[in-house]
């Protein structure tokens, strides 16, 4: 997934880019264990949920997000063949059925994936939903004029590389098959075990093909989920979503569906949005926020605050701030510098600088601190808190460099807390105790990120960050480490331009494997492997503090998103 600085939509959930049903009769149930603010704290059906956030939720096509586990906003339309277990926590991260009955059955080489649809699936105007509507959904995902999802299919679908839509090709994809109404058949040019993960993606969605209109499908598309839109206005900057008469909880598990109506705006300055979450005025008391986190200032402050510390929810989402190194490049090419510089980091300093310990966690790990990832606890060059700079000077001697080094550290001016000017002051501090003089380049976001991910111009010492689209190891390592995925003209995430052979064959050998916790336990393995090399040093993992309004009830909040979940919250 998700690097924000280069797609903002991954994540879909990290700057988390990084989600209520049927008439009186059919809604979710009312006798949940509430978790919120409020008087009654039991959630009940009705009312209406506004959502303040900062960026608007544009494409508002199921083919053109990226999001993860099927979004926030998003899910509350649109409906996949599995989604996201919406529980808090780890229990959050396993992946479920959504319009399917299960999450999948794989051959035994997991190279074909059967999924059968539930009995009584029914669009906003009644009309069923078939597997035909969901393979003509995955087929239009390929037209570029309507691109910007997870890349996955192409990649994965046997046959699927040069596909260019339904717009121009209406033969469709061989490598997806509609034996009946409620069959859908994957067949896959590799093993894939992870595939239940990648269902939960937005281009799952069912689309009808006499209701498709292309661009303009986003101005009203066919909901498959709890709630239908009614509104979209400037490209998603506001979205006003109202109940799908003909969804049932009967068919649905995962969403709750208690509010009446949900108003999405956006475009607002995320100073404003906590502002008014804060005060909890009017149609405010009622709000929450699914992209803008409290930042260190207004934590301290809404710490000091009892009422409002008892409305911030905390969460973990899989992801990691880290510095890269581009070996192709003098001194880096010698992993006793690289070495010599993970001795030197100062965590403790960068934690402050990422707005202290209760915004970050320090990370000497690359894969996030979370076992769905199969976190596996290492650290190859212990310097403790503060840095070891006695240990990284022993190490520049050996690569002679006993007076030091002048080495340019490249980030960004964005001030994000994450690869931003405070992160690289922490880092050039602790390495001049080391005798490494850092001169700091700091580009702006569209130039920093176009330099970082392209091969040509990559920088030898840069902070970089990544997130997962789904909670594995998989879309976490095979990214960075897999050495077939590197762009030599293009979007390139290898930072370490690794092309190990033995690191290619574990990747493929993991791939295979449709136990995730076995997975789990060998992108672990992996991880402390790769960590050996020393390509990355990774800094922290943040923590998500965002506030919500005084009359949301049901907070629930998974490790898979880490920020809370609309479809769950009620406001009455």
């Amino acid at each position: 997934m998700r690097q924000p600085s280069v797609i903002a939509r991954r994540v879909a959930a990290a700057s988390v880019s990084l989600v209520l049903a049927a008439g009186a009769a059919a809604c979710g149930p009312e006798d949940n264990d509430a978790k919120g603010a409020g008087g009654d704290s039991t959630p009940h059906k009705g009312g209406t949920l506004t959502v303040l956030n900062a960026n608007p939720q544009q494409d508002f096509d199921p083919a053109r997000l990226y999001t993860s586990g099927g979004g926030n906003v998003p899910s509350l339309v649109f409906r996949t063949l599995t989604t996201r277990n919406r529980e808090d926590g780890a229990a959050g991260t396993k992946v479920v059925p959504d319009l399917a009955t299960d999450t999948g059955r794989p051959d035994k080489d997991a190279t074909v994936w059967t999924y059968t649809l539930k009995k009584g699936l029914k669009y906003e105007d009644g009309t069923p939903i078939t597997s035909a509507d969901i393979k003509y959904g995955i087929e239009r995902s390929f037209a570029p004029e309507l691109s910007g999802g997870a890349p996955y299919l192409r990649d994965w679908l046997a046959g699927a590389a040069d596909y260019q839509g339904p717009y121009k090709d209406d033969k469709g994809l061989d490598a997806i098959e509609t034996p009946d109404e409620r069959t859908i058949v994957f067949h896959l040019n590799k093993p894939e075990g992870e595939f239940p993960y990648l269902a939960t993606q937005t281009q799952f969605t069912p689309v009808p093909k006499a209701r498709d209109t292309g661009t303009k499908y986003e101005e009203h598309p066919v909901s498959s989920g709890p709630y239908k839109v009614v509104r979209n206005e400037n490209d998603g900057e506001r979205l006003i979503l109202e109940r799908n008469p003909h969804w049932s909880a009967a068919t649905d598990a995962e969403r709750k569906a208690y509010p009446d109506k949900v108003d999405v705006r956006s475009g607002l300055d995320s100073s404003v949005i906590n502002q008014r979450l804060s005060a909890s005025q009017g149609a405010d008391a009622a709000a929450v926020t699914t992209d803008t986190n409290l930042g260190p200032a207004e934590l301290a402050k809404v710490s000091g605050d009892r009422d409002l510390a008892s409305r911030v929810g905390t969460g973990h989402f899989g992801y990691t701030n880290y510095i890269a190194f581009n070996p192709r490049i003098k001194p880096f090419d010698d992993v006793k510098v690289r070495q010599a510089i993970s001795y030197a980091i100062d965590r403790s300093s960068v934690v402050n600088a990422a707005g202290g310990s209760a915004l970050a966690e320090p990370a000497t790990t690359f894969l996030p601190n979370q076992k769905s990832f199969g976190y596996t606890p290492y650290d190859h060059f212990p310097a403790g808190e503060a840095g070891d700079p006695a240990k990284a000077k022993e190490l520049l001697k050996e690569a002679g460099h006993p007076d030091g080094l002048t080495v340019t550290l490249t980030h960004s001016n964005a001030r994000d807390f994450e690869t931003s000017p405070e992160i690289a002051t922490a880092v050039q501090d602790a390495l001049k105790k080391a005798g490494i003089t850092v001169k700091l380049q700091g580009l702006e976001e569209n130039d920093y990120s176009d330099k970082i991910h392209d091969v040509k111009s990559e920088p030898g010492f840069f902070l970089a960050h990544w997130g997962a689209d789904w909670p594995s190891g998989g879309p976490f390592l095979a990214p960075i480490f897999d050495g077939r995925q590197i762009v030599e003209d293009g979007a390139n995430f290898n930072t370490g331009l690794l092309n190990d052979k033995s690191v290619n064959t574990e990747i493929d050998a993991i791939n295979k494997l449709t136990d995730l916790d076995q997975a789990a336990k060998r992108w672990g393995a992996l991880d402390r492997r790769i960590g050996e090399k020393a390509l990355t040093v990774p800094l922290f993992h943040p923590v998500y503090k965002r506030l919500y309004g005084k009359d949301v009830k049901n907070i629930v909040i998974s490790d898979w998103t880490g920020v809370l979940d609309v479809s769950q919250v009620a406001v009455k």
